[in-house]
């Protein structure tokens, strides 16, 4: 099983506390911040997981998470949605459009954690 987490997100704090959890749990942790280039980083080298943020610069990680599931390359990666706006109707989208898991901010390191050992397990 591989370890490599791709993170989509442009909030630094979110970025560096991500980071650090996973990466002390063994991952290999690549980031990108802009949601117009996301898929270009994915499809440049395919992650085992990808965290993806609702609100980016340029493009919504609900865009962004259609265009994953639509891609015979990259259908399967398990996507964690994470955004701070807890909704219930921004839940139920990203979990039609096929995200594996919603967490809203602020989280805590070890549901993060958890939900990412969970998801590379399932």
């Amino acid at each position: 099983m591989g370890k490599r987490v791709l993170l989509i997100e442009d909030e630094p704090n979110i970025i560096e506390a991500i980071s650090f959890i996973l990466s002390r749990d063994g991952w290999t942790v690549h980031t990108h911040e802009d949601g117009t280039t996301a898929m270009d980083k994915v499809l440049g080298l395919p992650p085992d997981m990808i965290i993806l943020d609702v609100m980016l610069p340029g493009r919504s990680g609900f865009d962004i998470l259609r265009d994953l599931r639509a891609s015979p390359v990259t259908k399967d990666i398990p996507v964690m949605m994470l955004t701070a706006r807890g909704q219930e109707k921004d839940r139920e989208l990203a979990l039609r459009l096929g995200a594996n898991h919603f967490m809203t901010k602020p989280f805590s390191n070890a549901e993060v954690r958890d939900y990412v050992r969970s998801l590379m397990e399932a």
